[in-house]
C-alpha cells in the first residue's frame, strides 16, 4: 500500500487560514471525503476533508498552525484507488493564470470597473463560496436603508461543514434584500440592490482562474467578489471597529456562532481582542453579567415596564415565578445546549397548538422476540443487529397504509395524504434529543431498516447529522424499551399528526382461556392529533399494531 499525502484542497480565496480543530489522530482509519481539520479565516469556518481512504500515519499540523491551499496536512497508507489526482486538479484549475492572461482579462475588468462605478441601481450576487450548494442564510446583517462599505458582511450562511459571511461587491445604501433567514443560496443568487454604488476594486478580478472567468459570464456582478476581497479587506476591512457608517459586531464566524446558540446579541459586548475583536471569553462574560442581573440587553431593558405579564401574559397566563434559588442554598447555573434550546421552543409549541390524545395498549410479543432473537443468531457474521424498532417500523407501516390519516399532514383546512413512509426515530443523544429519519421503509426489509438505523444513531451521536437526514419523517417512534418505564405521553413532532412511544416489555401472566401463561408485552402509548383523528381510529390503528406485532405474518396481507 503506498503511502499518500492528502493536501488542502481548493477552498476558495482564503490564504493562511488557522487551524483551530483535529479531528484525527494518528493509527486512526479514514474514508474519503472524511473531514480531518477545522480552519478558520476571519470569515469562514470550515472543514477540510480527506482526498483518500486509508490509515493516518503522520499528522503534519497542529492547533494554531497557518495553512492554505497545497499544505500538507497529514500522511496516509492508502487503501485501494486514491483520489490524491483530484486535489493536484484542483489545484491546477485554481493557480492564477500565466503572465499573458491578466492582459487578456484586462478588458473585462475594465469594463466591470466601469459599470460599478455608476449611481444607479447595482445588483450584488452570491460570490463563489467554493463547493457548496444550497446553503442555509442562517444571518442577515443589514436592513434596508442601511450604508454599506465594500467587502462589509452582509449575510451569514451555513452548510452541514462550513460557516461564512458574504460580503458586498459594491459600496452604497441598501434599498432592497432579496433574502431572508431560512433562505436557501447558491452561487449568482441575487442578494441585495444597491444605490449610489462605488466601483469594487473590479481590476484585482485579472488574476482569476480560468475557471473563475466562466462564472463572470454567468453572473457579471460577481465576478470581482471572491478575489477582490482579499485585496479591498486591507483597505476597508469589514468590521472596522469605530467605523461611521455602520456598527457591525467585529467577531469571527465561530464566536458568532457560539453567540447565536446562547441568544448573545454580539452589538452590545464589548470586545477585548486586537481592534477591538470580540472573543468567546467576552461572550461568555457577557452571559454572565447578564444572568447574575449586573448587566441587561436592550431587549430586557426595553421589555422591562411590562415585565408585570411575565412570559405567559401573550397566553393570558399568570406570570413565570422569578426566583433568586441562591437564597435558599448553593447552585450551579448551566446553559441548555443548542439542541435542547431548538426542541425545546419546538415541543412548547406542538404542545400548546395540538389538541392531543393519547391511547394506551399492551401488543403481545412472545413469538415476535423469539423470531428476532433467532435471525440475530443467524445473522452474526453479518453484523447487523436486529431490534424490536426495526420490527415496529415495519409494523407501523403497515398501520400506516390502513390507516392512511394517520400519514398526513394539516395544510391549512386541508388534509395533504403522503404516498410515502418515511418513518422518524427519536435517538437519545450527549447533546440532547434527535429524530434522524429513515426513507422508504415501506421498500426495505427488516435488516436494512436495522442497518441504517444503527448507522444513523451513530451519526447523531456524534453530531454529524445533515439537515437532509432529520426532515422528511410522516410518522415518529419515541422507544423507551432500553431503559425502562410501562407508559408515557409523547409529543407529537409536527406537521405530523402521530406519534408512538414504545416503552420496556415485561413478561406477565395472560389469560388464554383455560389458564394464565407468561407472555411478553410490549407497552404501546399513541398520541393522536384530534383535529385530524377522532378515537374510534385511533384505537383501531392501535389494535391492528398489536395483531401484526403479535403475529408477524399479518404484514405481508
Amino acid at each position: 500500500m503506498a503511502l499518500v499525502e492528502v493536501q488542502v484542497p481548493d477552498i476558495g480565496d482564503f490564504d493562511e487560514v488557522t487551524v483551530i480543530e483535529l479531528m484525527v489522530k494518528v493509527g486512526d482509519t479514514v474514508k474519503a471525503e472524511q473531514s480531518l481539520i477545522t480552519v478558520e479565516s476571519d470569515k469562514a469556518s470550515m472543514e477540510i476533508p480527506s482526498s483518500t481512504a486509508g490509515v493516518v500515519k503522520e499528522l503534519r499540523v497542529a492547533l494554531g498552525d497557518k495553512i492554505k491551499q497545497g499544505s500538507i496536512v497529514l500522511v496516509v497508507e492508502a487503501v485501494g484507488a486514491a483520489a490524491a489526482p483530484a486535489v493536484a486538479t484542483a489545484a491546477a484549475v485554481s493557480a492564477p493564470a500565466p503572465a499573458s492572461a491578466p492582459v487578456a482579462a484586462a478588458p473585462v475588468a475594465v469594463a466591470a470597473a466601469a459599470a460599478s462605478a455608476a449611481s444607479g441601481p447595482v445588483q450584488v450576487h452570491v460570490p463563489d463560496i467554493g463547493d457548496f450548494k444550497d446553503v442555509a442564510v442562517i444571518e442577515v446583517m443589514v436592513k434596508p436603508g442601511d450604508t454599506i462599505k465594500v467587502e462589509q458582511s452582509l449575510i451569514t450562511v451555513e452548510s452541514d461543514k462550513a460557516s461564512m459571511e458574504i460580503p458586498s461587491s459594491h459600496a452604497g445604501v441598501l434599498k432592497e434584500l432579496k433574502v431572508k433567514v431560512g433562505d436557501t443560496v447558491n452561487i449568482g443568487d441575487l442578494l441585495a440592490i444597491l444605490e449610489g454604488t462605488v466601483a469594487a476594486a473590479a481590476p484585482v478580478a485579472v488574476v482569476a482562474a480560468p475557471a473563475a472567468s466562466a462564472a463572470v459570464a454567468s453572473a457579471p456582478t460577481a465576478a470581482s467578489t471572491p478575489v477582490a476581497a482579499a485585496a479591498a479587506a486591507v483597505a476597508a476591512p469589514a468590521h472596522a471597529p469605530g467605523g461611521t457608517t455602520v456598527g457591525l459586531p467585529h467577531a469571527s464566524p465561530s464566536v458568532r456562532k457560539f453567540a447565536r446558540e446562547l441568544g448573545v446579541p454580539l452589538a452590545e459586548v464589548k470586545g477585548s481582542g486586537l481592534k477591538g475583536r470580540i472573543t468567546e471569553a467576552d461572550v461568555q462574560a457577557f452571559t454572565q453579567a447578564v444572568m447574575s442581573g449586573a448587566a441587561q440587553t436592550k431587549a430586557q431593558a426595553a421589555k422591562a415596564p411590562a415585565s408585570s405579564g411575565g412570559d405567559g401574559a401573550a397566553l393570558g397566563l399568570i406570570p413565570w415565578p422569578k426566583v433568586d434559588f441562591a437564597k435558599f442554598g448553593p447552585i450551579e447555573r448551566k446553559e441548555m445546549g443548542r439542541i435542547k434550546k431548538i426542541s425545546g421552543a419546538n415541543l412548547l409549541r406542538n404542545a400548546i397548538m395540538i389538541p392531543a390524545v393519547t391511547n394506551h395498549d399492551d401488543a403481545d410479543i412472545t413469538d415476535l422476540e423469539a423470531f428476532r432473537v433467532s435471525t440475530n443468531k443467524e445473522n452474526e457474521k453479518s453484523g447487523v443487529k436486529v431490534t424490536m424498532l426495526a420490527f415496529l417500523i415495519k409494523a407501523c407501516v403497515a398501520a400506516l397504509k390502513k390507516y392512511p390519516e394517520f400519514n398526513s399532514s394539516l395544510d391549512g383546512d386541508a388534509l395533504v395524504y403522503k404516498n410515502y413512509w418515511h418513518i422518524g426515530f427519536a435517538a437519545d443523544t450527549p447533546n440532547g434529543l434527535m429524530v434522524p429519519v429513515i426513507r422508504d421503509c415501506d421498500k426495505k426489509g427488516v435488516l436494512q431498516i436495522s442497518q441504517e438505523m444503527g448507522e444513523l444513531a451513530k451519526k447523531a451521536r456524534e453530531g454529524k447529522l445533515g439537515p437532509a437526514e432529520m426532515t422528511g419523517a410522516t410518522f415518529t417512534i419515541s422507544s423507551l424499551g432500553g431503559i425502562g418505564g410501562k407508559y408515557f405521553t409523547p409529543i407529537i413532532n409536527a406537521p405530523e399528526v402521530a406519534i408512538l412511544g414504545v416503552c420496556k416489555s415485561t413478561m406477565e401472566p395472560v389469560w388464554d382461556g383455560k389458564q394464565f401463561v407468561p407472555r411478553l408485552m410490549l407497552p404501546l402509548s399513541l398520541t393522536w392529533d384530534h383535529r385530524v383523528i377522532d378515537g374510534a381510529a385511533a384505537a383501531r390503528f392501535n389494535a391492528f399494531l398489536g395483531q401484526i406485532l403479535s403475529d408477524f405474518r399479518r404484514v405481508l396481507l
